[in-house]
């Protein structure tokens, strides 16, 4: 399946299923969208009369798509499906773990998806004892693999900060013995950050998200203390000096927009303007009817935003100033294999949530709904049903993604998302789908940018 856009003046073509991209000029994009569809010689004479070329022009055009179609790299053929029922009677070891360290916050978010990291149940901070078990679920369940990977969450994992250092340190006594290695992350909201705080997580946390959504008047509209103040001018300098210190290991700004800021490349540009580098921002995703919604008319401006975005980026990257936005972290060349992008995130199989009590879930937005509550770390996956259906849950197990170009980029997207929207996780959250495209088209915009402006010799045809 091949799909065609323009964007920042470059026609595209992209080979969804080669994942090969090429930047080609006016007349090579009309014979690529007419290819498939049109007679050689009613594409010969239209393409020639609109661009005022030589037939012969147009027929050089034909014969090398010809040979790109030969080599694989334009209208490649699908021959992934078989493979999906592979990949659902596969067997699965567990790889990732988010723990649950906190469910309670400092903050009281309204658009918050945990309710207040209470995740509409009662207040509760895991103990060492539930944690310690947890990893040594994780490391009995993996298998061969020797990376582990465990995300303290919350709530706010900070309210627990003295079980998460504990859980490190018994994390790294039983590596050697074990034969892993774990590679962990920390969310937090930052408002308990101290120097403390930022030592230890600079020295064993591989990343660190640091949840900001821009704008004082953005970020305050919604995050702010259960006394009604707004966070801003309490983290942002805790920020700054973590960021500081942490020196060129990895972290993530990561924001919200909503409907009171679609245009959220001024939250980007005033995360830049504070020193911060490494950004993200989220779409807002809750029930249509609450006042925060992003609504189909939000939907133009968010994609003009992402289009602005990767304009922005260039040109930073130009003046020796770049940064990095989180979902236009496309590799052209060496990305995912495609068992990867047929299944994604792995979320129910090779990834679990655990509660503060030690309950597993698919992903921790799913924590809370007993329908999907699938065991615990004492006795394991019981619920192996629900752990089958998300195997089942990919690129290939939604209709409306048939004749999707994008759904080996997505893999069919998220399934808390899907559940959120439709009830199921197989179900479609469409408003997502059309964000997500745009952020893909973007991202390879962006890479075809740079790409010229760094190569005198490359030229767009």
């Amino acid at each position: 399946m091949v799909h065609t856009f323009r964007q920042n003046g470059y026609n595209v073509a992209l080979d969804s299923v080669s994942g090969s991209v090429h930047c080609v000029d006016d007349v090579a994009f009309d014979v690529i969208n007419a290819y498939e569809n049109t007679s050689r010689d009613e594409i010969i004479r239209t393409v020639s009369s609109k661009h005022n070329v030589s037939e012969q022009d147009v027929i050089e055009c034909l014969e090398d798509v010809d040979g790109l179609k030969a080599e694989g790299l334009l209208f490649a053929e699908d021959t992934f499906r078989p493979d999906v029922e592979k990949l659902a009677k596969r067997d699965t070891v567990i790889k990732a773990l988010c723990l649950h360290v906190a469910h309670t916050c400092n903050l009281n978010c309204e658009y918050c998806f945990a309710a207040q990291g209470k995740y509409h149940g009662e207040r509760a901070l895991m103990s060492f004892e539930v944690g310690k078990r947890a990893l040594d679920f994780l490391v009995e369940n993996s298998g061969t693999r020797h990376n582990l990977e465990v995300d303290f969450f919350g709530g706010e994992p900070l309210m627990n900060f003295d079980v998460v250092k504990r859980l490190v340190e018994y994390a790294r006594s039983i590596e050697n013995e074990k034969g892993k290695h774990f590679r962990f992350t920390l969310t937090t909201n930052g408002m308990l950050i101290d120097d403390d705080v930022i030592d230890f997580a600079n020295r064993e946390m591989d990343n660190v998200v640091l949840s900001l959504d821009g704008r004082r008047e953005v970020n305050d509209r919604f995050r702010k203390t259960e006394g009604g103040q707004g966070s801003f001018d309490v983290i942002v300098p805790k920020f700054q000096k973590f960021v500081k210190a942490r020196g060129d290991k990895s972290y993530y700004m990561r924001g919200t927009f909503t409907h009171f800021n679609p245009d959220f490349t001024k939250d980007i540009q005033t995360m830049l303007d504070l020193g911060f580098n490494e950004l993200s921002m989220e779409p807002v995703v809750c029930p249509p009817a609450d006042a925060y919604a992003l609504t189909e008319e939000d939907k133009q401006t968010v994609l003009k935003e992402y289009e602005k975005l990767a304009v922005m980026m260039l040109e930073r990257e130009k003046q020796g100033k770049p940064f990095t936005f989180y979902h236009y972290m496309l590799d052209l060349e060496g990305g995912p294999c495609i068992y990867k992008r047929i299944s994604g995130c792995g979320s129910g199989t090779e990834y679990l949530a655990v509660t503060p009590t030690g309950e597993l879930y698919p992903c921790h937005q799913f924590v809370g709904n007993k329908d999907y509550l699938m065991g615990d770390i004492w006795q394991g996956v019981t619920r192996t049903d629900t752990r089958d259906k998300f195997k089942r849950c990919n690129a290939y197990s939604r209709k409306e993604c048939d004749d999707c170009w994008a759904r080996l980029y997505c893999s069919g997207g998220c399934a808390a998302n899907a559940y959120n929207a439709t009830g199921d996780i197989n179900g479609v959250y469409s408003y997502g789908c059309d964000l997500f495209k745009k952020r893909i088209e973007s991202a390879i915009a962006l890479q075809i940018g740079a790409s010229l402006s760094t190569d005198s010799h490359t030229s767009c045809d």
